[in-house]
């Protein structure tokens, strides 16, 4: 019993000076919005040919929304500090690597974002490197199924880095 005790207090003393309590100056990076406290978040137009990348795309933006301290998701636009709203440009798919019988093996996705928050005011929150453009590599399949799934699961890693993106640039354009 001893012993634990004494590991406790040691842990304690560790961590204590960098304690949130104490004011250590340490923060997440990337948290939050700054003054913002509620985000409404319209599903995006889709401008692709791929059914369904518009849900994709929400869904990694809300995801991103709710991993962030501070900030709260927003069902009605009208309510929000900020809408974010936009659309997905036309996602282009790239045979990469082959086989010594020329059949493709690995195919590249590439998944490109247009996209605006705008405060309740109706100003826009300036946005650098629109719009924002990401690839990746996946397998290739001769089963129709494993060929789309393997797309999709790119395209969903690709709707993520991409709403992580989107999210660091408006917290940098409402940063005082």
């Amino acid at each position: 019993m001893g012993r634990l005790l004494a590991g406790l207090l040691l842990a304690v003393s560790a961590t204590a000076p960098c304690a949130p309590w104490l004011g250590c100056g340490y923060s997440l990076v990337g948290a939050g919005l700054g003054g913002v406290s509620s985000v409404a978040i319209r599903t995006p137009r889709n401008d692709s040919v791929q059914a369904g990348l518009e849900i994709i795309v929400a869904d990694a933006l809300r995801r991103e929304l709710l991993r962030r301290d501070g900030t709260a998701l927003s069902e009605d636009p009208a309510r929000a500090d900020l809408v974010v709203s936009g659309r997905i440009l036309p996602a282009r798919t790239t045979a990469q690597s082959f086989s010594s019988a020329i059949l493709a093996r690995e195919h590249e996705v590439t998944l490109a974002l247009a996209l605006e928050a705008t405060r309740r005011d109706g100003t826009k929150i300036e946005i650098a490197g629109e719009p924002m453009r990401e690839t990746e590599r996946y397998l290739a399949s001769a089963d129709v199924e494993a060929q789309r799934k393997n797309r999709e699961e790119a395209l969903r890693r690709l709707a993520g880095l991409l709403a992580t993106r989107f999210f660091d640039a408006v917290g940098e354009g409402v940063a005082p």
